[in-house]
């Protein structure tokens, strides 16, 4: 596990299109079936500390702004041959037994994560109506080693000023978790850049 941040993508970037199976339903979800809605997209994984540690909080987060009109994906892009606990039939369990209300995707390809520059797990991104990047970065301080209790402050934040069609005031800071676990030969140009 190599401690890892966000790249912190330039704010207004449009979202990158994508297309993947969600493990529980087994449908295709794609960017354009969030037209004219708010967009969260997450990068998280199954077997990750930091991801298990918020994973409670981030899935009420999530269920929050769901009922008010917000966009959720999570999608995981790690190897899940060499990560088995991140395949499909996995990410569906965990799914059902955290009661995800979203859809998770399954990025085999890892060319979603990519064209993104998701770096860690978790990573997010919240893009407003015309799925322009309005933040990116940490759901909070909260981390294993430290006692900031789990809120989601910094993504509730956020997704409250992309709500209303305002800019989002708050500093972002870089979410901090595990490496993307690449496949041999996959590892991206921008992820060789971290510190």
């Amino acid at each position: 596990m190599a401690r890892t941040l966000s790249t912190m993508v330039p704010l207004g970037t449009s979202a990158p299109h994508f297309q993947l199976p969600d493990v529980v339903s087994g449908r295709n979800v794609s960017l354009s079936d969030f037209q004219g809605q708010p967009l969260l997209v997450a990068f998280i994984c199954n077997h990750c500390p930091y991801v298990k540690h918020i994973r409670e909080g981030w899935a009420e987060l999530a269920c929050d702004y769901q009922e008010l009109g917000v966009g959720v994906v999570a999608i995981s892009s790690n190897d899940a041959e060499a990560f088995p606990d991140d395949g499909p039939e996995a990410m569906r369990e965990e799914a059902q037994r955290i009661g995800y209300t979203f859809p998770y995707l399954f990025d085999k390809t890892q060319e979603v994560a990519q064209s993104y520059r998701a770096a860690c797990t978790p990573d997010f991104f919240v893009f407003d109506r015309a799925h322009r990047l309005a933040y990116r970065g940490q759901m909070d301080g909260a981390r294993k080693s430290n006692d900031i209790p789990v809120t989601g402050v910094d993504l509730r934040a956020a997704l409250d000023a992309v709500l209303k069609d305002q800019p989002v005031e708050i500093e972002q800071r870089p979410s901090l978790g595990c490496n993307i676990k690449w496949k041999p030969g996959r590892e991206p140009e921008y992820f060789a850049l971290q510190p």
